[in-house]
C-alpha cells in the first residue's frame, strides 16, 4: 500500500511539471529544443572546411557569425592563423 501511495506521488509531481512546462511554453516563457533549430536562423558556426596536415594536426577553416577564421589544431592546443570579414552571398560551400 506503501508504495502505491508513493506511485501516486511521483506520478502527480510529474504531471505538475509537465503542465507548468507547458503553461510556461504557451506564455513563450520557455523554448525547448531537441537539437535542431526552428525559424530562419541556423547555425552561427560552421565547418567550412578540414584539412589534415598530419596524423595529429590539421587546419579548420571556420565560419562564426560574418568572418571565416583560420585554426591550426595540433596535440598541444588551437592557434588562430588568419581572420577575414566574410559576406554570406558571396561563399558558396559545395560538399
Amino acid at each position: 500500500m506503501e508504495s502505491l501511495q508513493q506511485t501516486i506521488a511521483v506520478l502527480f509531481v510529474l504531471a505538475m511539471l509537465g503542465g507548468t512546462l507547458f503553461w510556461l511554453r504557451r506564455k513563450g516563457l520557455a523554448q525547448f529544443s531537441l537539437g535542431t533549430k526552428r525559424g530562419t536562423g541556423g547555425r552561427k558556426i560552421q565547418l567550412i572546411e578540414r584539412l589534415p596536415v598530419s596524423a595529429q594536426h590539421s587546419l579548420l577553416l571556420v565560419s562564426v557569425g560574418g568572418r571565416e577564421l583560420l585554426i591550426g589544431v595540433s596535440p598541444g592546443g588551437c592557434t588562430v592563423l588568419d581572420h577575414a570579414q566574410t559576406n554570406a552571398a558571396e561563399r558558396t560551400v559545395s560538399r
